[in-house]
């Protein structure tokens, strides 16, 4: 994990990544616009949707007589910085997750999104923009989001209960193995904390606030026992229970819940299993918070070409929900593009649709870098260990890993 600029700005000069000098396409609409007026792309998706995106900004190129480059990257902060600072870096990111942001908004490489560039009242929440916000200003354009949900077995319940302490019942009655999720991921964890009322930064002056930490409060002991009991107590999973052991059960019908994300569709369509996509229940009399994640888009403060690179960035984002949902699975943040039929009629994409609405975004600080390896200590929890003293070990090393950050 990164330790912000000054530690990412201490690696070797001189590295730049090869994808640098080999892009997904590296042609140019025609032979009228010079090579120093090219407009380089640089994208973090998935190969098959680089390809997609790389069409459309060619077929904008042409239309507007542009050089246009696209590549897939997936190097380093240090990289890109390294890269922004020099005559190769690009003028565009496309499909960088949020939760990344906060690095490069705090080296000074995020154009502020114009005014007039978008209506926010044509996306699905705020939530979507307050993901890519610093101090209420706007610096990267929404594209698309994700968040996880309950998977069920359809050939054993055809409605889900209504709260999480009916599907514990439903689960135990069924056998072992009859909830499982990847409760040593941090990710999953959350929507458990958050639903109790922990948190992992609060928030001071509409600005996440990382010198108040909220994963040892009483809200999230709450949440702890909660899971440290679906272990210790209800025996539906071991404490060193991983994604591949709960994806297992439930593709193997060993398991009837099971809380994960768009990425496991097809994985369970293959296997054959008869199973349906909800939110998840009800957690602490509440809608289960669960983590949001945006793929988003920004213009690079370093550009020399902000204004074809906000062209370019308006049109791309006009053209490729559709086939970023059709290629990626990447559920679309425009109220326009969620009211097409085949995201309408896809009972999966909408059960991960409904859960996005009570969902709440990852933070986009550096400081959540500093997250990951304290709260490995969850295992300790599920082992037996006392709730309070776990969690005030995991607080304090979170604070010592942000002050040793700085």
């Amino acid at each position: 994990m990164s330790k912000k600029i000054k530690i990412l700005s201490s690696v070797l000069a001189g590295f730049i990544s090869l994808s640098l000098l080999n892009g997904c396409s590296g042609h140019s609409s025609n032979g009228a616009a010079s090579k120093d007026d090219e407009i380089i792309v640089w994208s973090y998706l998935m190969d098959n949707e680089v390809v997609e995106i790389d069409k459309l900004a060619q077929k904008w190129a042409q239309e507007n007589n542009k050089s246009v480059k696209v590549i897939k990257d997936n190097s380093d902060f240090q990289t890109f910085l390294q890269a922004a600072n020099s005559s190769k870096g690009p003028d565009l990111i496309f499909g960088s997750t949020h939760n990344n942001l906060g690095t490069f908004h705090e080296a000074g490489l995020l154009e502020e999104v114009p005014d007039d560039f978008v209506n926010k009242d044509d996306y699905v929440n705020s939530n979507v923009w307050d993901a890519v916000s610093y101090d209420g200003k706007a610096y990267a354009v929404p594209l698309a989001m994700e968040t996880y949900a309950l998977f069920y077995n359809k050939d054993k319940f055809s409605k889900v209960p209504d709260t999480i302490e009916e599907l514990v019942k439903e689960a135990k009655a069924y056998g072992p193995s009859g909830f499982q999720f990847s409760m040593n991921e941090y990710y999953y964890v959350a929507a458990f904390l958050q639903s109790y009322g922990g948190y992992i930064f609060g928030e001071k002056n509409n600005s996440l606030d990382v010198n108040d930490i909220g994963i040892a409060n009483d809200s999230a002991i709450k949440a702890y026992s909660f899971l440290q009991n679906l272990v210790q107590k209800d025996k539906l999973m071991p404490a060193d229970i991983t994604a591949d052991i709960a994806n297992s059960n439930f593709k193997s019908r060993n398991c009837i819940f099971y809380i994960g994300g768009p990425w496991d569709v097809n994985g369970f369509k293959e296997a054959g299993v008869n199973f349906g996509v909800v939110p998840i229940p009800k957690i602490n009399n509440t809608d289960a918070k669960t983590f949001l994640g945006v793929q988003a888009a920004f213009v690079s403060s370093k550009s020399e070409k902000k204004d074809d690179a906000w062209a370019l960035l308006k049109y791309l984002k006009d053209n490729s929900a559709e086939k970023l949902y059709e290629v990626g699975n990447r559920l679309p943040v425009l109220k326009s593009e969620l009211e097409k039929d085949k995201i309408k009629n896809n009972e999966y994409s909408q059960g991960f649709i409904k859960q996005a609405e009570s969902a709440i975004p990852m933070p986009n600080v550096p400081e959540i870098e500093c997250v990951w390896e304290p709260v490995k200590n969850m295992t300790r929890i599920y082992s037996g260990e006392d709730v309070k003293t776990v969690a005030k070990d995991m607080e304090q090393s979170l604070k010592d890993g942000i002050k040793m950050s700085k």
